[in-house]
């Protein structure tokens, strides 16, 4: 029987998956973490790491909410850079985008649905 109440770090426990601790991928599927509605990633990130790749997710809507630090988010018509606690970009699947840290950063990141193979880099 699984637990009705998890306790964890989201830092250690998204370590072996680019900081995502909560979705589809998560084993046994009957922990409480693992659930197709969304995914969540603890993101932190040195200054100057970042996805020059575009990508985009099918089905998946994001939610990214800046924890501290200052992250650039680039999308084909605009950039937000995310430079206050609490700033936060949202965006539609289909969406391309990339994203770069300036300086040391942590970056929660929200998708729903949480399906397999949802997110795909886009050729350039």
């Amino acid at each position: 029987m699984p637990p009705n109440v998890v306790f964890g770090n989201a830092s250690v426990e998204g370590a072996n998956r680019w900081g995502w601790f909560l979705g589809h991928f998560i084993t046994p599927t009957d922990d409480p973490r693992s659930t197709p509605l969304l995914e969540v990633k603890w993101g932190v990130h040195k200054a100057g790491d970042g996805r020059t790749q575009w990508a985009t997710n099918i089905e998946a809507t994001t939610l990214s909410i800046l924890i501290n630090g200052r992250f650039r988010l680039q999308f084909p018509e605009q950039e937000f850079v995310m430079s206050r606690e609490g700033n936060y970009v949202l965006w539609l699947p289909g969406v391309a985008h990339y994203w770069s840290a300036e300086t040391d950063s942590t970056v929660v990141t929200v998708r729903w649905p949480s399906k397999p193979e949802d997110s795909r880099e886009i050729p350039t």
